[in-house]
């Protein structure tokens, strides 16, 4: 009996410390997603800021035209997906999404879980990297990106992007988006609404350009952050339903324990009342 009790007893510690384990995981997911949602705000402010501009510079040049498709071999994908485990079905729920375009586009992947749902899926991306592990590096991730589009864009290798990545807006469940990043509709950049031109040092060609550039950049930060904050927030998701499976094991180990201690104590009382009988029957 008293094995037995010592060994719900370990069982019981080992469980509390999980339990502390999935606390702090669900904690750090929690700090995370909330630091990736605060620098959205910046991100998008950048990116209607650009976008204003845009909207001006095509009132300097209307017939010039942002990204034009060159007949391109295969269109091209970007898809952010899931860098590390305990996140549920998030990658496969943006490969689910792409569907039949695996097969048919190039693929640029992100994240390191995602490269391995991807691998079992016998999808092969042309180009891939880890997504970072703080959201701090989203700028630099974006560049990196950014670096390998634009070799295959002036390749002409493509002429078609799509951004595929998860968002959560409040009070629903977390979804997969899929945005056009390239070639630019000249449709959502709307003019100016004042009649004051611009002062410019650049041709308006040159200056568009530029401002695509930092515009697909904006794009490719807003798409990564969405993902990012996803990412934890479906990790946090998971910690939580592991938490009340813990919190239910505990409290079935915990009324066992109590059972097995109370058969124990009424073992021993039984035991002393059984040696104390025995005594008095001897004295007789």
């Amino acid at each position: 009996m008293t094995e037995r009790l010592a060994d719900i007893d370990a069982r019981i510690d080992g469980i509390g410390q999980l339990k502390a384990v999935v606390n702090a995981m669900r904690g750090i997911a929690a700090a995370r997603a909330q630091q990736a949602r605060s620098q959205l705000t910046a991100v998008d402010s950048y990116a209607a800021t650009i976008a204003a501009a845009i909207g001006r510079a095509l009132a300097l040049a209307p017939t010039a035209r942002l990204g034009a498709a060159r007949q391109p071999m295969r269109p091209a994908l970007v898809l952010f997906c899931a860098e590390q485990g305990f996140a549920g079905a998030f990658s496969e729920r943006v490969l689910d999404v792409v569907g039949a375009d695996l097969a048919k586009s190039e693929l640029f992947l992100i994240g390191t879980r995602g490269g391995i749902a991807a691998a079992e899926r016998n999808v092969t991306a042309g180009w891939k990297t880890p997504m970072p592990s703080h959201s701090l590096g989203i700028p630099r991730l974006a560049d990196t990106i950014a670096q390998a589009l634009y070799t295959r864009i002036a390749s002409g290798e493509i002429g078609q992007l799509d951004a595929v990545f998860s968002e959560r807006r409040p009070g629903h469940a977390i979804e997969v988006r899929r945005r056009r990043l390239f070639p630019f509709d000249a449709a959502q950049f709307p003019p100016p609404s004042d009649t004051n031109a611009p002062i410019v040092n650049l041709a308006p060609e040159a200056l568009l350009r530029a401002l695509a550039t930092d515009y697909l950049h904006a794009q490719l930060c807003n798409a990564a952050l969405h993902a990012f904050a996803a990412e934890n927030e479906a990790r946090m998701e998971a910690m939580a339903a592991a938490r009340n499976q813990i919190e239910r094991q505990l409290s079935e180990l915990q009324a066992t324990q109590r059972h097995v201690r109370q058969e124990e104590i009424t073992a021993e009382i039984i035991e002393l009342a059984a040696g104390e009988t025995a005594s008095r029957a001897g004295k007789n």
